[in-house]
């Protein structure tokens, strides 16, 4: 059920897009589209937008997105992103892919103590993504990803 009522917007759990600052465009798009298979509903000369399920995903010149935001083009080594996959294998597949279409692996898959399969990879500008299967998260046909116990 979706909450329309604006006045209660600060309690709905949900993120509408997460946009990276990137140093080049081409080099990006290599990445998501040539290495995730992702396809942009929308570019210019400065940005891409995937359409997700549920969000956008964007990438945005990095100077661009610090003076939009008025604050400093950092770093980005507090966080990861995490992209979740239906099997086991997949994990090691997809970071091979990655890793050939312009990602740098951080850490090759494995077993983590809690279970499943993960490994990362660092996009060309160091974002880094978590690629793991876990099998108390529910995948739906949709893509959907739902936290498990």
């Amino acid at each position: 059920m979706h909450n329309q009522d604006p006045q209660n917007q600060t309690s709905q759990q949900q993120m509408s897009v997460v946009t990276l600052g990137v140093a080049d465009l081409t080099r990006s798009k290599r990445f998501y589209v040539d290495g995730f298979g992702w396809r942009p509903v929308f570019e210019n000369e400065e940005i891409v937008f995937y359409q997700m399920n549920g969000f956008v995903f964007g990438t945005w010149l990095k100077d661009r997105l610090a003076a939009d935001s008025r604050r400093e083009a950092g770093g980005s080594a507090g966080f990861s992103l995490g992209h979740n996959v239906a099997t086991e294998q997949a994990v090691d597949t997809i970071l091979a892919r990655l890793a050939s279409h312009g990602g740098r692996l951080l850490r090759a898959a494995d077993a983590p103590p809690h279970g499943g399969r993960r490994g990362y990879v660092a996009d060309p500008d160091g974002h880094a993504w978590e690629i793991a299967w876990n099998p108390a998260f529910p995948i739906s046909p949709e893509g959907y990803v739902t936290f498990g116990l």
